[in-house]
């Protein structure tokens, strides 16, 4: 049974961007919310605080690995509702492609404009390491949610949940509907995003667990978050591997553009597809029963605790040492991990018995 704690952050990716940055032309969009502006983010250098109260008036950026994402679209309203408790300003930005380097521009633009806290979603865990090591030196804390960079391009990061979590829940699902023995796929987003590298890896793992033997993982497909192509590329794996048993796609914009080939085709039913999906966009997909049951956690919640995260670290209450303990409004206290990782929680299975409770 679902709990609303342990489901957090998660998933699903929108992201509206909207800022246009002075006169540096970046594709995006942009937001803002304005709260008290009354002084920059205190340099969190030396032992951490715990007692320190959150600055009012921080200036929070988010940078989604693309913009006019659902899954980016909630996690970043997640974090404006946060800041707007904290009375910070919000604002959300961002490139209309995941390509690699895509995000350059905007991070040296929101350092430029002296932003105190930068949280982002990496598309590559190297492409963005010099601009965010830039924006650190000119006094931005630098959060990362959803997907890593290298651990020394920022001080935190906010992690759905255990990449371990994620590799045992996505092979159990599938191994469940296919009966535990079979050909599968699995269809990612883009070749370089760590996150959806490090499931993988892991899954590769999980497979060779005694009790998945009869289990043949038989390639991995990049969607790369592009609907079309994810669409493309289900229709592929089925030409091109007639005993195909099912389908693992850990990217919100892969499972439904695979759920939507599947629930058109002769495949509907027979061919299994679990992944990382929102209640709302999988919906349809699981009560006419192209889906059996899928996984993810709440986005909002991963933006909102991020945006904590960085308030936090803009106040000097953590420095994103292990053992830091910081509490992030309604989710309750967290404590900061090994290289400076927070985890938000478990993921939540959704089926025909529980998706209608949740609402996006």
């Amino acid at each position: 049974m679902f709990t609303y704690r342990p489901l957090r952050a998660g998933a699903t990716a929108l992201a509206l961007a909207a800022l246009l940055l002075g006169s540096t032309a970046c594709g995006g969009t942009t937001r803002e919310n304005s709260g008290n502006d009354t002084g920059g983010g205190a340099q969190a250098s030396g032992a951490a605080n715990p007692d320190a109260k959150l600055k009012e008036g921080l200036k929070i950026a988010f940078l989604p690995k693309q913009v006019n994402n659902p899954y980016f679209t909630t996690s970043d309203n997640g974090g404006k509702d946060a800041v707007t408790e904290i009375k910070g300003e919000f604002k959300e930005v961002g490139p209309s492609e995941a390509s690699a380097s895509s995000q350059v521009s905007y991070i040296n633009t929101l350092s430029q404009q002296g932003m105190d806290v930068i949280v982002t979603s990496a598309n590559d865990p190297n492409a963005i390491c010099g601009a965010l090591n830039q924006a650190k030196a000119a006094g931005a804390k630098i959060v990362t949610f959803d997907s890593d960079t290298k651990p020394e391009c920022r001080q935190i990061f906010v992690n759905q949940v255990t990449a371990e979590g994620i590799a045992e829940n996505q092979v159990k699902l599938i191994s469940q509907q296919v009966g535990g023995e079979g050909e599968i796929a699995i269809l990612s987003a883009t070749a370089n995003a760590t996150n959806q590298n490090a499931w993988i890896a892991l899954m590769k793992e999980e497979l060779k667990k005694p009790e998945y033997s009869k289990l043949k993982l038989v390639t991995v497909a990049y969607g790369n978050d592009d609907d079309q192509k994810s669409f493309q590329e289900t229709q592929g794996l089925l030409q091109s591997y007639p005993n195909l048993k099912g389908i693992i796609s850990p990217t919100t914009v892969g499972v439904a553009a695979a759920a939507r080939y599947l629930g058109g085709s002769q495949y509907k039913g027979k061919v299994k597809l679990t992944g990382l999906g929102t209640p709302n966009q999988m919906r349809e997909y699981v009560k006419d029963g192209t889906v059996d049951a899928f996984a993810l956690w709440n986005p909002a919640d991963l933006g909102y605790l991020a945006a904590y995260a960085g308030a936090a670290l803009a106040s000097g209450q953590i420095t994103g040492a292990e053992g830091d303990k910081f509490t992030a409004g309604k989710l309750g206290e967290f404590t900061v991990g090994k290289d400076g990782v927070v985890v938000l929680g478990p993921p939540t299975v959704f089926d025909k018995s529980n998706i209608d409770q949740f609402k996006f």
